[in-house]
């Protein structure tokens, strides 16, 4: 079996990529705005960030591996009408974009104070730029205007696959659930 894509499919690789990302987006999604609603004597209180931390810093080096699969491996052309094409290549790089920023503003979050950031109990990504007036506020704010945008462009993508599918009938959709040759 082929591990990369090909120009009329993904292969596995890329979709395992894809499928992880999504989960990992959408947990790290719910589990902040839970958190956020904790109180000093929840039992989760320091126990869900930890979590919510750890699962960032793991998102980003699968987005940073996938975006590097992604350019080096040929990918399937949107499917479509032209200007839908354009769209959906401009959504995927706004994407990555929003993808990269909300986790590296939870990076700054995470690490105003100069404390590496603890990745569960396996290894810890030192503190680079630290410090900074107001830093852990205004990265919050950012991270959460953020996440909220990255849900919202997810939500489209969703829409715009959903429509593929069931309104146009092309193998959009098909492509990214599983291996397939279809056009």
């Amino acid at each position: 079996m082929r591990l990369g894509n090909s120009t009329t499919c993904y292969g596995p690789v890329a979709i395992l990529f894809h499928w992880l990302t999504a989960l990992g987006v959408i947990g790290l999604f719910g589990l902040g705005l839970w958190m956020v609603e904790l109180t000093y004597y929840d039992n989760w209180y320091n126990e869900a960030p930890a979590i919510h931390r750890s699962v960032g810093i793991l998102l980003f080096a699968l987005v940073a591996l996938r975006l590097l699969w992604r350019l080096i491996n040929p990918h399937p052309e949107p499917l479509g009408q032209p200007l839908e094409k354009r769209l959906a290549i401009g959504m995927h790089w706004l994407l990555y974009l929003f993808l990269f920023a909300v986790l590296i503003s939870g990076y700054f979050i995470s690490s105003a104070k100069g404390r590496p950031v603890g990745v569960f109990d396996w290894f810890s990504v030192p503190a680079t730029l630290h410090d900074l007036p107001n830093q852990e506020d205004i990265a919050g704010v950012i991270h959460l205007w953020l996440a909220w945008g990255l849900i919202i462009l997810s939500s489209g993508h969703t829409l715009a696959a959903l429509k593929h599918h069931l309104i146009d009938r092309d193998a959009s959709l098909r492509r990214i659930l599983r291996f397939t040759n279809d056009k």
